[in-house]
C-alpha cells in the first residue's frame, strides 16, 4: 500500500505521459506521429493490464 507521499504506479504513469507530451510539443511537427504512436502503445498496454486483458 502506498502512503500519501509515495506516488502510485498509475500516478507515475500519468507523470511519464505528461512529460512525454511536453517533449512531443517541443519537437518538429513531422516527428509527432511516431512519438504519438509510441505513447499510444504505452497507454494501451497500461489499460490492458488494468482490464486484465
Amino acid at each position: 500500500m502506498s502512503t500519501a507521499s509515495e506516488p502510485t504506479q498509475s500516478e507515475n504513469l500519468v507523470e511519464e505521459v505528461r512529460s512525454e507530451l511536453v517533449e512531443i510539443d517541443a519537437m518538429q511537427v513531422n516527428d509527432h506521429a511516431n512519438r504519438y504512436e509510441q505513447l499510444h502503445q504505452k497507454l494501451s498496454t497500461a489499460l490492458s493490464s488494468i482490464d486484465g486483458l
